[in-house]
């Protein structure tokens, strides 16, 4: 291509590769080297590092060069970064890798998906790459099939375009919002959070893509209604069945042999994505390098990753009815419950409790008929024949009385005895607490 504008002294523009609301990236010169150079949407008109837009553009900068203190062959080297001279964008440099990226080969005709093996081998490198970036604490967040390429030279996929790492977290925020791949997208990176279970998650769909043949929540157009719906599917639609879309995307020159080979997607795989997909980052691996370590270990055979999701973990939780109160019937001849603890008919002592106070009385009123007796007695011995005659009165009284109270404890012990009543309707008493005590005090007429 010919050139189109300098971007530095000594950096040759050789033209565009790809555009969008996020930067574009160009393919460069730079001497004999070819190289690729990502340029940010957003001008600085400063280099002064008293301005705090180019400060955090060098900071972020200097953090991501840190991803190539120990290189990795499946992460894009980091060249140079600075200003364009016309225009005062912001831009980064970076080797130029040859080959097709992902997205490509989706798209080559009679391909549709990938094999499993083909799938299992991203899945290794490309969580090796996230891992090398977060052990650094760096950030990708932009991780879709088009920013992963396999080097026609190295015969490895490599993870590319660190621009939306450079960016502050306005920038970032408005160009996720408008114009970053929805697609791929984390819920979270709707309001502009950029973690590493976000990478995590974008992991995750792609790998669903190269297997499905297609991403889960697919965008039909690029208006705001379409960008919208996509997004609220990422936060709340669960993710569709994997094997179901992979069997109607299968390339039509399999044969139904390696059609039904190719439906056997390890089991461990399959737990992987659905890990990464869940809605919740906390829920997710937490991390490039926790992915990889799962990934790499259910490859040898030592420990394959195993993972049932959270929506199908979880019951449907069933409201219970809450602590309900019996309210017993009444017993036979009494008005109501009594609430001393002392005339509760469903004690075994009860009968005693009323038999003593009436035998003591009575047993008291005939020790005092009797001393009044002697008394008398003893003050008027003349008159015999009348003292005796009132002592037999008064003792024929107080036989009597005994007999009167032995007769009202019979009456009372042959009362019905109280028995449990049969369950009845439970009485919802709203949050099931009470202290149990009636409010009753009904009037029960003594027996003459």
């Amino acid at each position: 291509m010919g050139k189109i504008f300098s971007i530095t002294e000594g950096l040759e523009n050789l033209g565009a590769l790809r555009t969008g609301g996020q930067g574009s990236v160009y393919k460069a010169r730079r001497g004999e080297e070819i190289t690729a150079v990502k340029i940010l949407p957003t001008p600085l008109h400063s280099e002064d590092l008293a301005d705090k837009s180019y400060r955090d553009f060098q900071n972020e900068v200097t953090k991501l060069k840190m991803v190539n203190e120990s290189p990795s062959p499946h992460v894009v080297k980091i060249l140079s970064s600075g200003i364009t001279d016309s225009g005062s964008l912001p831009f980064i440099e970076m080797e130029f890798i040859e080959g097709p990226d992902l997205q490509d080969m989706l798209l080559v005709p009679g391909t549709k998906a990938f094999t499993v093996d083909e799938s299992i081998r991203v899945a290794e490198q490309l969580s090796n790459a996230l891992a090398h970036c977060h052990k650094v604490q760096v950030k990708h967040g932009d991780i879709k099939s088009n920013n992963v390429k396999l080097n026609v030279k190295t015969d490895k996929y490599m993870l590319l375009d660190f621009g939306l790492s450079i960016m502050s977290d306005e920038q970032r925020r408005t160009s996720l919002r408008h114009a970053g791949a929805i697609e791929f997208m984390a819920p979270e990176q709707n309001d502009g959070e950029m973690l590493m279970e976000s990478d995590v998650y974008s992991f995750g769909i792609i790998m669903f893509e190269l297997l499905a043949g297609q991403v889960p929540f697919p965008l039909n157009s690029n208006s705001e209604t379409s960008r919208n719906a996509v997004m609220v599917s990422h936060m709340e639609k669960p993710v569709p069945d994997l094997l179901e879309i992979r069997r109607s995307n299968m390339p039509e020159n399999w044969d139904e042999s390696k059609r039904e080979a190719e439906m056997q997607i390890p089991a461990w795989l399959q737990a992987v994505i659905a890990k990464c997909l869940e809605k919740l980052p906390v829920n997710r691996f937490r991390d490039g390098v926790e992915l990889n370590q799962a990934i790499v270990e259910s490859i040898a055979g030592r420990n394959a990753f195993a993972y049932t999701p959270l929506a199908a973990a979880i019951p449907l939780v069933v409201p219970t009815p809450e602590p309900v109160v019996a309210v017993p019937a009444h017993k036979p001849g009494i008005d109501a419950i009594p609430d001393n603890p002392a005339l509760n008919l469903d004690s075994p002592t009860s009968s005693r409790d009323y038999k003593k106070p009436l035998i003591l009385a009575a047993v008291f009123l005939l020790i005092c008929l009797a001393l009044f007796a002697g008394y008398r007695s003893l003050k008027s011995p003349a008159v015999d024949t009348v003292d005796s005659t009132a002592i037999n009165a008064e003792n024929q009284r107080l036989l009597d009385s005994l007999a009167d109270a032995e007769r009202i404890q019979d009456s009372l012990d042959n009362l019905p005895k109280y028995t449990e009543p049969a369950p009845v309707a439970q009485v919802n008493r709203g949050n099931g607490k009470g202290n149990g005590k009636g409010k009753g005090r009904g009037k029960g007429k003594k027996k003459k």
